[in-house]
Order: C-alpha cells, then structure tokens, then sequence
C-alpha cells in the first residue's frame, strides 16, 4: 500500500467511547455503540443511512437477534429489544461501579458478555456466558478490563482479551459445547509501548485482529500467534475490530476520544474502514 494510506473513514463522528462494531448480515449494516454517551448506531455503507437508538444505560455493546432487533450489554446486564422497539430485560445483575463492556455472539448463538469496574479495579469484571434463555454462567471472575471474544473459522478455539494483561489469550472449546472452555494460554503478547488490546475479530483464514487502544494500530495476527500486519492508524485509541461489507472484506475500526481531551486527533471517535483487508466469517446473531 506504498504511496495511499490504508484506511477511508466510513463515519465522521466524536464518540466519547466508540466500540463493539458488528455486521449485521441480515440488515446489510453495521453496528456499533458509543458506551459513555449510551447510543447505539447503525450505518449502511451501500446508501450511506444512519441510525442512532439512545439507551437507558452506558452501552457495552449491541449485537443483532436472530428475530430481528438488538441484544445489549448494558451498565446492569443484558437485554433486548424487539423488531418494534420495545425493551425488555434478560439478565438483570446490577453490581455498584460496574458496567457491562464488549460482547460477542458464540457459534451456537449465545452471548458472551464481559464486565469491568468503572475504576478499572483488578478482578472487578467478568466473562459470562448468556444463553438464549436467559441462563447466565459466569466463565471466568475476576478479570480486570473484560474485552475482546473470539471463535477459530472451526469453533474449536476461543480468543480472548482482559486488556491489562497486555495479552490475546486462547482457550480450548469442548465441541459444539461453547460453554466449557479450558486450556487457557498466551496466544500474543503485546510489547510496553505499543499499547494495549482491546476489541478483536478472527478471520477466515483464523487470522486474529486486535485494536491497539494508545497504540494507533490494528494488528493481525497469524493463526501460529506470529505478528503478520500492522495497519497504522489516524487516531490514538482505536477500541475494536470487525468485518462487514458486501463481501465480508471490509474492516470496521471504532475509536474514542475519551481522556484525550485538546490533544485528541480530529478523527479520534470516528468509525473507520480498512477496504479489501481480507476474508472475514459471517458471525451469528444472538439466538435469544
């Protein structure tokens, strides 16, 4: 890409905390949430529409139902709202100074949804796993910044991110049962200085992406945890990562400009594309 830089802005805007994007395949648009201003917000990038739905509480992420409408990791726990609209809650686990922050949609259709303290406390977050009933199992306490969740193309693995850690970890899948994970280990680390993880995808080739948030980069790794790519971006703390388009081969990047204050880029809030950066998976809506 010598002599053009790699990334377009798809969406000019100044989310405090930009995060979670998501392709819905069935409404050909992306979502993505601005979690300090609780919005969600949609954009189709073959018309150019837009759409902003305001939340009750700050808003970790919002993922499409199966049936229509959003699953929502909330400041209290998650709920959902229908195809009209209308709210309702499925997991109500209110815990003072905790919000919910990055979900993603398992293989078989339920929802991992992570917590953190809003002081950022050590151990003050969870991974939880909420089925499309409403049953909730909490797969790992005490993580600090719960953030990005991910499947291998074959469902056999699970990446993760607790972003303190300064790591992508990988987990065993027992078979088609999401729920038992096992085997943790480092699958990447992440150098001092180059920033922290934050919100990954995986591609088709099991490729992970990870933003870098105060490292102004996307990074890919290789399915062996080698470091492949390095994508240099226009803003200091892009949070998440995720494939959409057409053709599955765009990449969606959020940012913020949170804590940055007269120092933040004019770009830094802005949803931004990687056009052509590969092959990305269809990820499942939330069967609930």
């Amino acid at each position: 890409m010598t002599g053009r830089r790699a990334w377009d802005v798809a969406v000019r805007a100044d989310a405090s905390l930009g995060e979670g994007p998501a392709w819905d395949s069935s409404g050909r648009r992306l979502i993505w949430v601005d979690i300090l201003s609780a919005r969600v917000h949609t954009y189709d990038p073959a018309t150019g529409h837009r759409s902003t739905l305001a939340t009750e509480q700050h808003v970790g992420a919002a993922k499409p139902r199966a049936g229509g409408g959003l699953v929502v990791n909330l400041r209290d726990g998650v709920g959902v709202y229908g195809a009209d609209g209308g709210f309702a809650w499925l997991v109500r686990d209110a815990v003072p100074g905790r919000r919910g922050n990055d979900a993603a949609v398992a293989p078989d259709g339920s929802l991992w949804a992570g917590t953190m303290r809003y002081d950022e406390r050590p151990g003050g977050g969870t991974l939880s796993r909420i089925a499309p009933d409403g049953c909730r199992t909490e797969i790992l306490p005490e993580v600090t910044v719960s953030n990005g969740t991910g499947w291998s193309p074959d469902g056999r693995l699970m990446y993760y991110v607790d972003t303190t850690t300064r790591r992508i970890d990988v987990f065993d899948v027992d078979g088609v049962e999401s729920a038992r994970v096992s085997g943790r280990r480092p699958f990447a680390e992440i150098e001092e200085g180059a920033g922290f993880p934050d919100g990954l995808c995986v591609d088709a080739e099991g490729a992970v992406w990870v933003a870098l948030w105060d490292g102004g980069a996307i990074r890919r790794y290789a399915p062996d945890g080698t470091l492949d790519r390095v994508v240099e971006l226009p803003v200091p703390r892009p949070t998440a990562c995720a494939f959409g388009g057409r053709d599955l081969t765009d990449l969606y990047v959020t940012s913020a400009r949170a804590g940055l204050g007269a120092a933040a880029p004019p770009l830094a809030g802005s949803l931004l594309v990687i056009a052509g950066a590969g092959e990305g998976l269809a990820q499942p809506a939330f069967a609930g």
